[in-house]
């Protein structure tokens, strides 16, 4: 009887293995899409469009320090250079009352009393009349009485402190501008201290005894004052203001010196005629 062979029947092909083949097994198959589409980025949420407000935040905050920076600027400036003072009104000049036969006419018209009143330096003063030959003033070192000097057109002074000055029998010659700012103008009146006498009854040379200022508000271009009374000049007359100062100057309501008449106040009539 015939051996059968041992050897396995052969069987029919079979397919190929997933390892075999190379291809993936179904499952394995899912988990690698899953993976892979875990390691995408996902697409970030639409988000609202900014308002204009968010997207000129910096520079609205940029405008508006600068506005403020510009503001507070001009505020000091204004400040600064807006005048210490103010005038209701502007007096024009009167005629000289008629003298006495073979008398010397007392030149300048009296001006009624303002007071004497003491404020702090910078308060803002507003005077009936300008210019003032009385009124508050200042009572500070440097900022009233002021030196006895010469002040160019630049140089800022304020009638609170020049009439300390008045207030003690000194005397201060005004100039206006634009007559009393030219070249020629600033020359004479630099040194028309050299050219005057010295104070009548105190006998104070005029560098200690005289300022001459700028002062705008006022009808002449050129005006002398003492307490009281004030001298109106279309030109810088020397020989008028001389007679003006040896005929009124020293008579001030706190006199420095013994000679001095102590006590001379103002008038108390009214004011000159303003100017309308």
């Amino acid at each position: 009887m015939a051996k059968r062979s041992r050897n396995p029947s052969p069987t029919s092909p079979t397919a190929p293995s997933p390892a075999a083949s190379g291809r993936p097994a179904t499952g394995a198959t899912s988990s690698a899409t899953s993976a892979t589409a875990a390691r995408r980025p996902r697409p970030a949420p639409a988000s609202a469009p900014r308002s204009a407000l968010e997207r000129y935040r910096g520079t609205i905050i940029g405008l508006v320090v600068a506005a403020v920076v510009v503001g507070g600027g001009a505020f000091l400036f204004l400040g600064a250079s807006a005048p210490a003072y103010a005038c209701t009104t502007v007096l024009s000049p009167s005629a000289a009352p008629s003298p006495a036969a073979d008398a010397t006419p007392r030149l300048g018209q009296v001006t009624h009393d303002l007071g004497r009143a003491h404020v702090e330096t910078g308060t803002r003063v507003t005077y009936e009349y300008c210019p003032p030959t009385s009124g508050s003033h200042n009572n500070a070192a440097r900022s009233g009485p002021i030196a006895t000097r010469f002040y160019g057109a630049d140089d800022r002074t304020d009638p609170q402190g020049w009439i300390h000055n008045l207030e003690h029998g000194q005397m201060s010659v005004l100039y206006r501008c634009p007559e009393g700012c030219d070249e020629a103008a600033q020359a004479a009146l630099q040194k028309l201290q050299e050219q005057l006498p010295a104070s009548p009854l105190c006998a104070f040379p005029p560098t200690t005894s005289v300022v001459v200022t700028r002062f705008d508000d006022m009808p002449t271009p050129y005006a002398a004052v003492v307490w009281g009374r004030v001298l109106f000049l279309d030109t810088l007359d020397i020989p008028s203001i001389t007679t003006f100062s040896a005929q009124s100057a020293d008579r001030g309501p706190e006199p420095q010196c013994q000679n001095a008449v102590p006590g001379a106040s103002p008038s108390t009539a009214p004011a000159a005629t303003p100017a309308p």
